[in-house]
């Protein structure tokens, strides 16, 4: 039977326009927006930020820009950042938010691609933008946060919304919900970037509905992590936080984190599963180097998880005091997303009294599609649909797992520009997002891969190299890893597995051992790992090959390893 959702009142919005408009009235005074780095305007209550958005959109205007144009978005996270694109969203214009970290050609595609008129950006991205003025002849008008260039023609943000007068929101233009209202573009060569399009009411139903599942409240404080250009960040991270009146508080690096934590001492924090892995692990270590902890505080966390099935609440954040105050001593909710967190990760958190969920979307869903809630979860499952979302499994092989259809008003336009892909990505008005997965007895889902990464096996059984990939990285000796199929020499597939390996890990066993760290004692542990590993998985499952990389995979900025540059890449061969 499936569990019913218990959901929350959330005011109810027409599209971004209406809800930062409502917000900014209803707290007026309140801190909204926060730098931890002093950029040009680096702290905004919602008052202000009402009037930088007025001031900014009446100069944009002035500037010769009518609504519906398409204006490019790019710099490091910032207040500024957040300012531009409520403004663009607010009147009427298409927003182009892009990747920082994208290469000087992914930037210029995208621009070109994206029928950009204008550009909004930080001062680090100004010799590209000098270099190539003339290439891309419909940029017209460019805009930089941090200084103005009268030889470049180029404007300063903060000088447009200075200058402007106070403005009223009558001046506001009236949005079309359905409209486009942005466009966010995968990396990609010249006419190969997808571009998704985004309405203000794909944006608004999913916030709806988000904050009908999950309450947030003004007196929560946000530190974002991660990068703003994306939808999980930008919508989960951004956008949901200022409707709930919420701040944001923009840390200064991954780096950094700790610090900023202790200075914020924020409530909430999204991430993704690396950055939550890292979290646990360093909590730990500094569990395990103390031999009476060690024995004391596993003892102490089974006690105390018998005492909150009692309805004794809050007692942990008490006894785990001094690992809360590592983290700023307020954390009430970790929120992870962009790819399954590991459930002894999240069970093993919950255990010292934090808050700890995981939701799925992506991008084309704007981009949540199901939700755990704080006191209706499970650790292994993605979350339970979206009031506002429909799902269903295609297709389903004999454990029900089959591909995930997704229909609800957050699903996209389509693909800007794109016809055939977009045709492609639709079926019978169901959105087919390429996951794998299947909706268990009480109505949640569980997402088992993507179908192009699935393995077929010599029996023709599938194989999820995700499943295999959560056991080896489970293993203090393997950092990170990716699982696939390889030919052997009959042109069977097998299952072969490149690792990168934990320095830290090898450094502690040599000391302790006093043994030296070569390629032999590397080869030895690795396949002793995953001899062991081998031995919980089926006959079909097993890693056949491994093979030992030197540096770590590279990664897309939301830490996601780019797995169709992996096979390119190996350095030697372990035949298990």
């Amino acid at each position: 039977m499936k569990r019913k959702l218990k959901l929350y009142t959330a005011p109810k919005i027409e599209h971004i326009q209406d809800m930062i408009f409502k917000s900014c009235k209803k707290y007026s005074e309140k801190l909204a927006l926060e730098d931890l780095i002093n950029y040009p305007i680096s702290k905004v209550n919602y008052q202000q930020l009402k009037n930088s958005i007025l001031r900014f959109g009446n100069a944009l205007r002035k500037l010769g820009l009518p609504g519906r144009t398409h204006i490019a978005l790019i710099s490091d996270n910032r207040v500024q950042w957040a300012i531009s694109y409520l403004t663009l969203m607010s009147f009427n214009y298409v927003v182009v938010p892009i990747d920082k970290n994208l290469t000087f050609s992914e930037i210029l595609n995208i621009l070109y691609e994206s029928d950009s008129e204008a550009i909004i950006f930080s001062d680090n991205f100004s010799n590209l933008l000098i270099e190539k003025k003339n290439t891309l002849k419909n940029l017209t008008v460019f805009i930089n946060m941090d200084k103005e260039s009268q030889k470049d023609d180029f404007i300063f943000m903060k000088d447009l919304i200075d200058r402007e007068i106070e403005a009223s929101e009558s001046t506001l233009p009236k949005i079309n919900s359905n409209d486009m209202a942005e466009i966010i573009f995968t990396s990609g060569s010249l006419g190969r970037a997808k571009g998704v399009m985004l309405s203000q009411k794909n944006l608004a139903a999913n916030l709806q509905d988000m904050l009908s599942m999950l309450m947030m409240y003004p007196e929560d404080k946000f530190l974002s992590v991660l990068p703003m250009h994306h939808t999980y960040e930008c919508t989960c991270g951004m956008l949901c936080p200022l409707y709930a009146g919420s701040s944001v508080h923009y840390s200064r690096s991954l780096k950094t984190i700790a610090d900023d934590m202790l200075k914020v001492k924020p409530t909430i924090v999204l991430g993704v599963p690396l950055l939550f892995d890292k979290m646990y692990k360093k909590i730990q270590k500094a569990v395990q180097s103390d031999s009476k902890k060690a024995v004391i505080v596993p003892k102490i966390v089974a006690l105390m998880n018998a005492l909150e099935k009692l309805k004794i609440k809050n007692i942990k954040k008490k006894i785990f005091k001094e690992i809360h105050d590592k983290f700023g001593g307020a954390i009430r909710l970790f929120i992870v997303g962009g790819a399954p967190p590991d459930p002894e990760v999240a069970k093993g958190l919950q255990g010292f009294g934090f808050g700890f969920l995981q939701g799925y979307g992506l991008t084309e869903t704007s981009p949540i599609l199901a939700l755990n809630q704080l006191d209706n979860f499970k650790n292994d499952a993605a979350g339970l649909p979206l009031p506002g979302v429909k799902l269903k499994i295609v297709n389903p092989d004999e454990n029900g797992i089959g591909e995930i259809y997704a229909k609800g008003d957050n699903v996209m336009l389509g693909y800007y520009k794109n016809k055939e892909k977009t045709e492609e990505a639709f079926e019978d008005g169901w959105f087919k997002t390429g996951d794998l997965g299947y909706i268990d007895n009480d109505g949640f889902l569980h997402v088992s891969g993507r179908k192009k990464n699935v393995i077929i096996s010599k029996n023709g059984k599938n194989v999820f190299p995700e499943e295999i990939e959560d056991m080896l990285n489970k293993s203090p000796f393997i950092l990170e890893s990716v699982v696939y199929g390889e030919k052997d020499d009959k042109q069977s597939e097998v299952i072969a597995a490149q690792i990168v390996v934990d320095s830290e890990e090898f450094i502690l066993y040599s000391q302790k051992n006093n043994v030296q760290i070569n390629d032999k004692l590397i080869d030895k542990i690795i396949g002793d790992e995953i001899k062991r590993i081998n031995k919980n998985l089926t006959s079909f499952k097993r890693i056949m090959r491994f093979y030992i990389r030197e540096h770590e995979f590279e990664k897309t900025t939301t830490k996601k390893i780019k797995r169709y540059l992996v096979m390119n890449d190996t350095e030697y061969e372990k035949k298990i």
